[in-house]
């Protein structure tokens, strides 16, 4: 659990970053840019572990879905969306993750569905959104970005006790097959924009490496690494701790006029959700030890 919450405190962090430094850049090219220096920051582990070719590819492919078909889908989502409906039609993410972890188990624990739906609420009272009045085009495309990131996570287990436990390894090879991906939506949108980043403004730039270093490279790898050693019912609710954590950093750190009563109220539901969802210390799956398939 202290790899879920130390990823959330990260991506917590990120997003006062994006809207003081960023915006007005292309989302696609951020992206991209990103994940390229999470690559870098991974390389010599890589070099090093030398996995064998088969896991190589699974690891890039599972990049593919996990990091770039969920940035693609996440940010092509602001062409239907305001920014605060974006947040709110991401907190799904923790039905979905029990829903697949309970099918791939073959099983239906009614405990980790309750803790999901209580971590939603918890969310939703956060961001306190009309469900309604959204553009049915923009909610699809987040939910497609949900479900990768979900399976993506659920997969990751599997993939981590193939390789014999070499997480690091395995993130390299899957920022990598997550950069190629949004590398060539880039080249297909507007090509020649890689072009463009020297351009950019100091400190636009100087947030892009933090964010590219820290809150995707490190927190990527810490949310997958925490994913192996979570049961999946608390592994589902903390998808959602990044909400309340996030407007409450905006209002400590960043300075925001942010609702933090709500974020508090928010981010003790969503507490409550995983003492409901937590499985007992015997049934916590460990590396080697996973219910998910690989």
């Amino acid at each position: 659990m202290f790899y879920l919450l130390a990823a959330s405190l990260l991506w917590a962090f990120s997003f006062g970053l994006i809207k003081g430094q960023l915006t007005g850049y292309d989302p696609v090219l951020v992206a991209c840019a990103r994940l390229l220096l999470a690559s870098l920051v991974f390389v010599p582990v890589v070099w090093r572990a030398g996995l064998p070719r088969a896991i190589s590819r699974r690891a890039m492919a599972l990049g593919v879905v996990q990091f770039g078909a969920m940035y693609v889908l996440y940010i092509a989502a602001f062409a239907w969306l305001p920014a605060w409906q974006v947040a709110l039609f991401t907190i799904f993410t923790p039905l979905y993750v029990v829903a697949m972890a309970d099918a791939a188990g073959r099983r239906f624990v009614p405990r980790h569905l309750l803790g999901a739906l209580i971590a939603v609420a918890g969310a939703a009272v956060v961001l306190r959104g009309d469900f309604g009045q959204a553009d049915w085009r923009g909610v699809l495309l987040l939910q497609g970005a949900n479900l990768c990131f979900a399976w993506g996570q659920l997969r990751f287990v599997g993939l981590q006790r193939a390789a014999g436990g070499q997480d690091a390894a395995l993130l390299g090879w899957m920022y990598l097959g997550a950069f190629l991906a949004t590398l060539l939506t880039v080249a297909v949108r507007v090509p020649g924009q890689i072009c463009l980043l020297p351009t950019w403004g100091s400190s636009a730039l100087w947030s892009l490496l933090y964010l590219g270093l820290l809150p995707t490279g490190v927190g990527f790898y810490l949310w997958n690494r925490g994913a192996v050693r979570t049961a999946a019912g608390s592994l589902a609710v903390a998808n959602n701790l990044k909400v309340p954590l996030a407007v409450l950093v905006s209002w400590l750190v960043f300075g925001e006029n942010a609702a933090y009563g709500w974020a508090v109220l928010g981010l003790g539901l969503v507490v409550a959700g995983l003492a409901v969802a937590a499985d007992s210390i015997k049934n916590f799956r460990r590396p080697g030890n996973s219910r998910i398939p690989g």
